[in-house]
């Protein structure tokens, strides 16, 4: 395609449109950062974020929140000393903490005293700065994919997918949770620019791998971003060992750049796991037989898996599932940007330019290539998923959709140079992309206003006060807090914690791990985690093995429990519990039937 427009054109239309694009883009910053912001909203963010903090106090990469598998994995690690106060993360991709680390340096934000909570605010200062980190991440990214789309196709074109992209919900939405897509994103439309710019020098015969090693630069770092993305490098891998020339080289040169990249990491994980994929391996085993979350609680993963034969099929029927799963949230995972998903149908248009038609299949096999990693390891229903890739794909998708579209619409009869005629498609496509977003706005605008300073938390399950004050003024560095939701623990109270195991052998085991190190266990927090939904009526996510459930379950049913049993409820009339309630016979309601911190001694309700 192409236009009269110039790329940087500056008449007073072009002038009037980029003011107000700026406009709306700055208020929305404004939204969601500072009017409407409640703090972080993912576990795996807020872990990320507090080995953020300890990368920032010169710690390396280590983390406070323990889980009961990667212990396991150390243990069987024969060149692994297990020191539960410098526990080495294997789970998490090292890039985005190892940026978190820098942004918290900068703002003195290793100083937990700094920022610790003890006003009247619910809303945690750090959450701030770890959102505005992905925020500029994302302003980037926009920038990016418009210089990437005016080059693949017109400014005009670029301009409206830069505008989807700021009116997508979604996107914003990922700026909150503290993951690394907004990053991921930045790292991936540059990929994609040197991608397309190989593609365009190997059409017209000249030297493409100068580009192709940039592009695999990227890609390595977005692997280091988030493991998963590397089923996206194998697309890119495939297409270019077979289609640049000299074949065979240039897939062989992503691969080396790919593996230069990696090599420390693999080989940390290997030295503190034996694996190289380290903790993270382990989410496979979800994919297996059970819930990631049961998996990693556990201190013997190997338990959760039975034969090879029921593995496969578990395997198998769990990949199905997730592709099936992905093809019906197709349409929310690209944002809710109606535009996306017509990028399948521009596949069938004969596009003349020969850099646009290539490009295409390109990004296809990418796309592939991701959808199939992200249903081996597993998507969840929800858009915000950690292991949700399909974002990163919507912008080039929604470019080639608005280019599919524009051409549909050309073939309307509609008078020539019309404002209809030039911009009644797009007009329709933001509007209806849109519309989540718009929805959203008067309500969260309501509440924003209505709250001011005393914004609600991320409630249930998260009230960062309580954790930032009471939790962490009643404990000492060197003691360890069990816990159903440790990533809150270790970020907002900034103390070690470990994942509360699902059985009472296994926490006795890491008591005593404790113990030998010279460290102390004090205490068992029990949150809305553990009764997201209503447990009366759910077999989740206690299982047939939670044997810590009478724990969990005294907390929304404590009142009935206790009329009807006496004092104490269920947990003091659970066998197995018996010992664990001896060892911890003070109960705190930090918050009323919903966060409840058992402990060794009596604490001071500090902080409400």
């Amino acid at each position: 395609m192409s236009s009269s427009n110039k790329i940087g054109g500056m008449d007073t239309a072009v002038l009037i449109r980029r003011l107000l694009f700026f406009v709306l883009l700055f208020a929305l910053v404004f939204f969601y950062l500072i009017l409407t912001f409640k703090g972080l909203t993912d576990a795996r963010g807020m872990e990320q974020a507090q080995i953020g903090r300890e990368i920032a106090r010169g710690n390396n990469a280590t983390t406070k929140v323990i889980r009961p598998a990667a212990i396991w994995q150390a243990q069987k690690s024969e060149n692994t000393n297990i020191e539960l106060d410098s526990f080495y993360d294997t789970y998490h991709s090292p890039l985005n903490p190892f940026v978190y680390g820098a942004v918290l340096k900068a703002v003195g934000g290793d100083d937990f005293d700094k920022y610790q909570m003890l006003d009247n605010s619910r809303v945690y200062r750090l959450d701030r700065v770890i959102a505005a980190t992905a925020v500029i991440f994302f302003l980037i990214s926009i920038g990016i994919n418009y210089l990437l789309i005016s080059r693949i196709f017109d400014v005009r074109i670029a301009g409206v997918t830069a505008l989807l992209m700021v009116l997508s919900d979604l996107m914003w939405k990922f700026t909150s949770t503290g993951l690394p897509q907004m990053l991921m994103l930045l790292l991936f439309s540059c990929a994609l620019f040197f991608i397309y710019r190989a593609l365009e020098a190997s059409i017209e015969n000249r030297v493409a791998i100068r580009s192709i090693i940039i592009a695999a630069v990227f890609l390595s770092l977005l692997a280091l971003s988030h493991w998963l993305t590397i089923w996206i490098t194998l697309g890119f891998v495939i297409y270019a060992a077979f289609f640049f020339r000299p074949k065979g080289i240039a897939g062989l040169s992503v691969l080396g750049v790919l593996v230069v990249f990696s090599l420390y990491f693999v080989g940390k994980n290997m030295e503190w796991t034996g694996n190289p994929g380290g903790t993270a391996f382990l989410t496979l085993y979800g994919g297996l037989s059970a819930s990631e979350e049961a998996v990693m609680r556990t201190s013997d993963p190997s338990e959760e898996t039975y034969t090879v034969l029921v593995n496969l099929n578990s395997l198998l029927i769990n990949t199905a599932t997730n592709i099936l799963r992905q093809s019906n949230l197709l349409y929310n995972n690209l944002g809710a940007i109606i535009a996306a998903p017509l990028f399948f149908f521009a596949l069938l248009h004969p596009f003349k330019r020969e850099a646009i038609a290539k490009f295409r299949w390109i990004v296809l096999l990418m796309w592939i290539m991701g959808a199939l990693g992200m249903a081996l390891f597993g998507l969840s229903d929800s858009a915000v998923d950690p292991n949700q890739l399909h974002i990163l794909f919507a912008p080039i998708m929604s470019a080639y959709g608005l280019a599919f579209m524009s051409i549909l619409w050309s073939r309307i009869d509609l008078p020539a140079g019309s404002a209809l005629m030039n911009y009644g498609h797009f007009v329709i496509v933001v509007v209806i992309s849109a519309g989540p977003l718009i929805l959203t706005i008067p309500n969260s605008l309501r509440q924003g206003l209505q709250t001011g300073n005393n914004q609600r938390p991320v409630w249930p399950p998260y009230w960062p006060p309580l954790l930032s004050g009471t939790l962490h003024d009643a404990t000492k560095d060197d003691e360890i807090i069990f816990s159903d939701q440790p990533w809150a623990v270790a970020w907002y109270a900034d103390r070690m914690s470990i994942w509360l195991p699902r059985r009472v052998d296994e926490f006795e085991d890491l008591e005593q791990l404790a113990e030998d190190q010279k460290l102390e266990t004090v205490g068992i927090l029990i949150s809305p985690v553990s009764f997201a939904e209503n447990p009366l009526y759910s077999a989740t996510p206690f299982g047939a093995r939670e044997e810590f459930a009478a724990l969990m379950l005294d907390g929304p049913a404590m009142e009935a429990t206790e009329r009807n049993l006496g004092p104490g409820g269920l947990r003091m009339r659970t066998p197995s519990l018996s010992k664990v309630m001896a060892d911890y016979p003070e109960d705190r309601h930090l918050f009323p039937n919903r966060i409840i911190y058992y402990s060794k001694k009596p604490i001071l309700q500090v902080q409400e």
